[in-house]
């Protein structure tokens, strides 16, 4: 990627509909959990290797930004985001169903290397201009995912004033904002393609291993 990547912060249940496919509750706050800077890699082409043998694979398109400063109180998205991405957080759905009836954390489902596979960078136009794009996922030429920050449950101004409450915000930090309805699983061979109105921002194809 363009830069270091520091910490990987992800927003979960953040579109009502994603929320109610997945029969989970809509929540009251932002749910955040974390994945390892080593999950990061460029969706170029290239083929993405990804875990067999762990059940089902599932996509899940997200608009992610990225920290240009150090987060102060008060400072809008407008002026702490420099650049934005979209990215795929890919999730081990079985190996998160155990883990949720155990009670335990989501790392083995969430940060398995190349889990979170983004796009270049282009510039972020801001949070008004923003809420009139759509992003899509495509898949083996079908749009499966179709996001928009005006249907989130949380704004990206909750959800960066929330991370920098809890656990800080800095340079390089990413936030994955969360994934609209329509999420699926992968098979090797599939094409994923991400969209930003339309147009192709970055591309993979899925090799499953193992």
């Amino acid at each position: 990627m363009r830069s270091i990547v520091r910490n990987v912060y992800c927003v979960g249940r953040n579109y009502r509909l994603h929320a109610e496919e997945l029969g989970n509750d809509v929540p009251t706050e932002p749910m955040v959990f974390l994945k390892p800077s080593h999950a990061v890699v460029p969706m170029d082409g290239t083929e993405l290797s990804l875990p067999g043998g762990r059940g089902e694979i599932h996509y899940e398109a997200e608009l992610v930004l990225r920290i240009a400063r150090p987060y102060v109180t008060g400072i809008s998205v407008d002026e702490l985001v420099d650049v934005m991405a979209l990215g795929i957080d890919f999730t081990l759905r079985d190996v998160q169903s155990d883990l949720k009836k155990k009670g335990h954390p989501w790392t083995a489902a969430k940060g398995f290397r190349f889990s979170a596979p983004l796009t270049p960078y282009v510039a972020f136009p801001g949070t008004e201009e923003i809420g009139r794009t759509s992003f899509e996922l495509v898949k083996n030429g079908e749009t499966v995912q179709r996001g928009n920050t005006q249907d989130m449950i949380f704004s990206l101004q909750e959800i960066v004033d929330y991370i920098a409450d809890h656990y800080g915000l800095d340079e390089g930090d990413l936030i994955f904002t969360g994934t609209p309805a329509g999420v699926g699983p992968v098979a090797d061979g599939d094409q994923l393609t991400l969209c930003l109105d339309g147009q192709p921002l970055g591309s993979c194809a899925i090799g499953i291993s193992g």
